[in-house]
Formats: structure tokens, C-alpha cells, sequence
């Protein structure tokens, strides 16, 4: 990249950002003013401590959308993975590490069937998540016999270990954008998938394997969905069999919201980050306010109704976002 062109990239991703944080900004404001008692220490390490699962399933999802498609099953692979965690430790008296394999493995797995037969099948990936919603839900009610698993002790030091207030899960979620957003922006692997997600067959004709790219982001979505079930299930200390439900929706509102395309090849991991604050921080504020679940929820519907339209609009502005222009002249 030319340094005026990334000169001129690092500008429009300041103004994306600054406009994300003053939203943020804007809802503490508001809500402090609404409700004496929001702005204070322990509420932001309470959304900071409830929010990794939902960041590392983002994480996921950015790179999913990015390449023009969806998963609608992350919810589901969270929950079959949290059952199966709970099973091996409480069940089959596996210690805590080879249990949290099997659990990464078992996501893995789920979000690669989701890859293979999307790109063999050449199948919509909405269709194929969809169904994988079905099955690995279904799984986690047959692993679990429909009861909620107690495991206990064994798994809580992983979300309980706190440094300054702030949960080791946070960390690592916090982690995870930081070397997505790298990938994405910084590496050949993240310019070809923009380039995939912007227009496959132009991609393959310049070299790159489209169904191979998105192959992988799905069995990347998969396996930060089990790695989301690991921090949920040491949270509760227990498998939930409904663990996860809903969760695809609330992450792709949160990648919307933080400008990545629905359309694919534009995204930022970043951003996707600053989705789940937004979110949370509404989520925490209506709490605070009294608000009831309902009226939570229809507000929250009515954020990400104006997100998908600004999202039609984004495109035609300059963004900071990764997008088809930082793949010019880097194809092989």
C-alpha cells in the first residue's frame, strides 16, 4: 500500500472508530444521567466480565461475513460443545484439560462440516448453519439427557482467575481481536479474503481458492464457538443444555453494528469489538433503567434495524474497515 493510500486509510478507520466510541460514549452518558448508580467501577467490570463469549463468537462471525457468508449455528455448536465438556468432566471424570479438548474438537468438527458441505455442495451457508442449528442443538439436549450438568469447582478458576476485577476470559477475548484484526488487515490470508468475500470468481481468477478461504472460516467460527462454551460453562460451572440460544443473532448484531458488510468483503475485528460494548452497555443500561425484557428486546431489534440500513450506505463512504481496495495490486 502506497503511504498516501494508508495514510488515507488510517484516517477514515480514526473517524469509524471515534464514531463507534462516541456512541459508546454516548449511551454511559445517558445512562448515568437516567441512573445515578451506572457509572461506576463495578457495573463496566460486570459488562467486562459477562462479555468474552460474545466477543470471541464475534470474532468468528467477522471473518464468516467477511467472506460473503453467514453461520447461524454458533449458538448451537456453543451449546452441543458446552454439553459435551460437561459430560466428559462430570460423566467420564476427565480432568479439566482433556475435557476442554474434546470440547474445542467437537466445535471444530461442527463448524467443519458447515465448511465441507457449503463449498463442496456449493450450498448457501445459511441453509447449512441452519441445519447445523438443528443437529448440534439437538446433540446438546441428547448429550446432556435435557438436564443441566453441575461440574463445580473443576472448571471455575478459568472464568473466576481476575486480575485489577477483570476476568482472564476478558484477556483472552480481548487477545483474539487483537490478532484477528491483524490477520485480517496484515496478512495474505486476510487480503485474499476480502478479495473471496468481494467477488469470488474474480478472486479465483486471480489465483485464489475461494472455497478453501471460506472452508476455513467456517471451521474457524466452529472452534471460537467451543472455546466461547469453555468461558460460558466455567462462568455458571455447570453445561446448560440451552446454553448459547440466541447467540448467533446477538453476534451478527454486533458485527453489523460495527460496519462489517452483510454483503461480505468489508469487516473489522476491531469494530466487532466495539458492536458487543455497544450492546451490552444497552443491554446493562435498560437494566438499570428497569426496563422490561420485552421492551429490551424490541429496542435492541430496532438498533439493528438501523444498523443494516447505515450498512447500505457504508459502502458508498470511505470506511476503515478491510475492504476490496487493500487487495489492489497484493493478488498474486
Amino acid at each position: 500500500m502506497a503511504p498516501t493510500e494508508r495514510w488515507r486509510s488510517l484516517q477514515t478507520a480514526l473517524i469509524e472508530y471515534a464514531g463507534l466510541t462516541a456512541v459508546l460514549a454516548g449511551l454511559v452518558i445517558f445512562f448515568s444521567l437516567k441512573a445515578g448508580h451506572f457509572l461506576d467501577r463495578a457495573t463496566f467490570v460486570t459488562i467486562a466480565n459477562q462479555i468474552p463469549a460474545a466477543v470471541i463468537i464475534a470474532v468468528g462471525m467477522t471473518f464468516v461475513l467477511i467472506a460473503g457468508e453467514i453461520d447461524l449455528s454458533v449458538g448451537s455448536v456453543l451449546g452441543v460443545s458446552g454439553a459435551t465438556l460437561g459430560l466428559l468432566m462430570v460423566h467420564l471424570h476427565q480432568p479439566l484439560l482433556p475435557a476442554v479438548l474434546g470440547c474445542l474438537a467437537v466445535g471444530l468438527a461442527c463448524g467443519a462440516v458447515n465448511g465441507l458441505v457449503t463449498t463442496a455442495f456449493r450450498l448457501p451457508s445459511f441453509i447449512v448453519t441452519l441445519g447445523m442449528l438443528e443437529i448440534a442443538r439437538g446433540g446438546s439436549y441428547w448429550v446432556t439427557d435435557s438436564q443441566t450438568q453441575y461440574i463445580g469447582s473443576p472448571i471455575a478458576p478459568v472464568a473466576s482467575t481476575t486480575v485489577f476485577g477483570l476476568s482472564l476470559p476478558f484477556g483472552l477475548a480481548l487477545l483474539l481481536v487483537v490478532v484477528g484484526q491483524i490477520v485480517l488487515s496484515r496478512t495474505v490470508f486476510g487480503r485474499h479474503l476480502v478479495a473471496a468475500g468481494t467477488n469470488a470468481e474474480a478472486a479465483r481468477l486471480a489465483g485464489i481458492a475461494p472455497r478453501r478461504l471460506k472452508f476455513t472460516v467456517l471451521a474457524l467460527s466452529g472452534l471460537l464457538a467451543a472455546l466461547a462454551a469453555v468461558i460460558d460453562t466455567s462462568r455458571f460451572q455447570s453445561a446448560d443444555p440451552n446454553a448459547g440460544i440466541g447467540f448467533e443473532l446477538q453476534a451478527i448484531a454486533a458485527v453489523v453494528i460495527g460496519g462489517t458488510s452483510l454483503l461480505g468483503g468489508r469487516g473489522s475485528v476491531v469494530s466487532s469489538l466495539f458492536g458487543v460494548l455497544i450492546i451490552a452497555v444497552l443491554g446493562a443500561g435498560l437494566a438499570a433503567l428497569g426496563v422490561k425484557d420485552e421492551v429490551k428486546r424490541v429496542v435492541t431489534g430496532c438498533v439493528i434495524i438501523v444498523a443494516v440500513i447505515l450498512d447500505q450506505y457504508r459502502g458508498r463512504l470511505k470506511t476503515p474497515t478491510i475492504s476490496a481496495r487493500d487487495t489492489k495490486g497484493k493478488l498474486p
